[in-house]
């Protein structure tokens, strides 16, 4: 198959994340708003490009309070720092159908590398005779790394907010002319 491009179907896909909460549960959200400019043999990764854009205020915990702190210059500072994007630098092909995408991740003003698992999940028409692609990320990310260090001591002992953010992609892809 040759390189085409691939417009993201927001209706199908998601970019959600979670974080330990207190020390003994995880608080889990997503990103609304996000686009991607997929140029790829969706069956053979390595040759691709990937950039993918976030928009920071469609954060959503399912806590509007928690939503408008996360946006608020204490975490992700959503007015100097509107989006969160994602460059691809290098894909390798680690079994069938697996691979690990590293790239170069911004946010808050603050570049580093990170590397996710992506899965291609498969291609096929739907029935407007549209062709489809899938892939599945995951990965993880210090918050420190970007300088989102906000957090509380417990009383108890520990933190009141994890730094590790585990992140997980669901693409579904549409071929563009």
């Amino acid at each position: 198959m040759a390189k085409s491009k691939w417009a993201v179907d927001a209706s199908h896909s998601s970019i959600d994340f979670s974080v330990r909460h207190m020390m003994i549960a995880k608080v889990k959200g997503t990103f609304h708003s996000f686009e991607a400019q997929i140029e790829a043999d969706a069956e053979d990764l390595t040759s691709a490009n990937i950039l993918f854009q976030v928009d920071i205020s469609s954060i959503d915990t399912r806590n509007s309070d928690r939503d408008t702190h996360l946006r608020s210059a204490d975490f992700f500072d959503s007015e100097q720092h509107p989006t969160m994007t994602f460059q691809s630098t290098q894909i390798t092909k680690t079994s069938d159908g697996e691979y690990a995408v590293t790239g170069n991740l911004s946010m808050h003003g603050v570049t580093k590398p990170e590397t996710f698992d992506v899965t291609f999940e498969g291609v096929g028409k739907d029935p407007w005779g549209n062709e489809k692609v899938g892939f599945s990320a995951v990965g993880s990310i210090k918050r420190a790394d970007y300088g989102l260090t906000y957090n509380a001591v417990l009383e108890t002992g520990g933190v009141l907010i994890g730094d590790e953010v585990k992140i997980s992609i669901e693409i579904e892809g549409v071929k563009q002319p």
